[in-house]
């Protein structure tokens, strides 16, 4: 691998950083003391900053000669709500929040690169570094988008990274199109008649109108979509009755559905809005169905990842540049990719040695409350975020 050597050097130091944002996790839209962490190292370095963005993000700009390119490097910094289950010394000090998804390895390679790139400005232009906030669940790229992020930030480009565990380390993937899914929540409320359950004839039973939909629901994707569009409709919610002997007045479902396509989506939706107030009118019932669009799915443009995929390449080789195997999980890093051209990369974490064993075999994933970033990534993260910078502002 061609590592930059003062990257390397500063690699314990930065490490040490990522491991503090790791006993302190915050939450999505509260991550003040995470946001001071990151403004006080910038200004220590020379970097002058934004804050308050998104509410919580902060956005470093270093700049060098006379040129008016730009380009974004996006890290996320928010935790998760989620117990953690590691005992070493850098695990969450805050009850029931947890660094569960690795965002404070993606804050602390963007600030490796920060501090390389404030010291060796071999470049022509400027480089915003982006630290958002609520990735999970929140929206906080859609928030610092609203407050005008491209608007006082001008980038021709806006790049990202994940940590992700299963790929060695060593290693990135990048495609172009889609690859991470759209985001979207369902409740559906059936509204049936109560009844004792010896007398079910009485009432309008709910809990089978449910099992209806449910299976229903399923043809959408076997039988209404095209089969090479991907699609997931997953109930993961039935809530129903109090006492085994009354038939409940009502049935509630709730769920997610995700998408790789806008088109697909707005199909599903139609398609699942019918069957459920279809199937709760054939059986004498009322339906109150509710779709929540999240996250939009998250599609790299071509141009800048094939740019993205040579800079990796440079790095570790071009064997160690994998395709990307589109994921069903989602990413608000969808709304600068909506807004701008770019790139979301994956970068290995390895098979997630670095968590305490013991708490549960097997390798350890994200948002699984054994995972720890993996602190090697650090320098070659930060080696990437710089060459690529460097490199895209140096293109005729």
């Amino acid at each position: 691998m061609k590592l930059i050597d003062s990257i390397v050097g500063q690699a314990a130091g930065i490490a040490a950083i990522r491991r503090d944002i790791h006993a302190h996790p915050e939450l999505c839209f509260e991550e003040v003391r995470t946001a001071d962490l990151v403004a006080a190292r910038l200004t220590e370095w020379g970097i002058p900053i934004h804050r308050g963005m998104g509410t919580t993000g902060v956005v470093g700009i270093v700049k060098n000669g006379s040129s008016s390119r730009a380009i974004g490097l996006r890290a996320d910094i928010d935790a998760l709500p989620m117990q953690e289950f590691n005992t070493f010394a850098h695990a969450s000090q805050h009850q029931g929040k947890m660094h569960a998804c690795g965002h404070d390895g993606h804050t602390a390679m963007l600030l490796a690169a920060a501090q390389h790139l404030a010291k060796n400005r071999h470049f022509d232009g400027t480089v915003y570094l982006i630290f958002q906030p609520a990735e999970e669940g929140g929206g906080g790229a859609r928030e610092m988008i609203k407050d005008g992020l491209f608007e006082q930030f001008p980038m021709e480009a806006v790049f990202g990274m994940h940590n992700w565990p299963g790929l060695p380390v060593g290693s990135f993937a990048v495609s172009e199109g889609p690859v991470m899914a759209s985001s979207n929540e369902f409740k559906i409320t059936i509204r049936g008649k109560g009844s004792h359950a010896a007398l079910p004839h009485m009432g309008t039973d709910p809990v089978p109108i449910a099992c209806q939909m449910v299976q229903a629901f399923q043809t959408i994707i076997s039988r209404n979509k095209k089969p090479v569009d991907a699609g997931v409709i997953s109930v993961t919610m039935v809530h129903a009755g109090e006492a085994t002997n009354v038939v409940p007045d009502s049935c509630e479902l709730q769920g997610t559905v995700r998408t790789f396509t806008l088109e697909v989506l707005d199909l599903i939706e139609e398609r699942m809005r019918a069957i459920a107030q279809n199937i709760c009118a054939a059986f004498d019932a009322q339906c109150e169905f509710e779709f929540d669009r999240n996250y939009p799915p998250t599609v790299n443009h071509p141009a800048e990842t094939a740019f993205a995929r040579e800079v990796m390449a440079g790095i570790v080789g071009a064997e160690n540049v994998r395709p990307q195997e589109p994921t069903m999980g989602a990413e608000d890093f969808a709304y600068m990719l909506q807004a701008r051209p770019g790139a979301y990369c994956f970068i290995g974490n390895g098979d997630g040695a670095h968590r305490d064993i013991g708490h549960g075999g097997g390798p350890c994933t994200i948002h699984n409350p054994s995972y720890d970033f993996n602190d090697e990534l650090i320098p070659l993260g930060a080696s990437y975020w710089v060459r690529l910078a460097e490199q895209w502002l140096a293109r005729p």
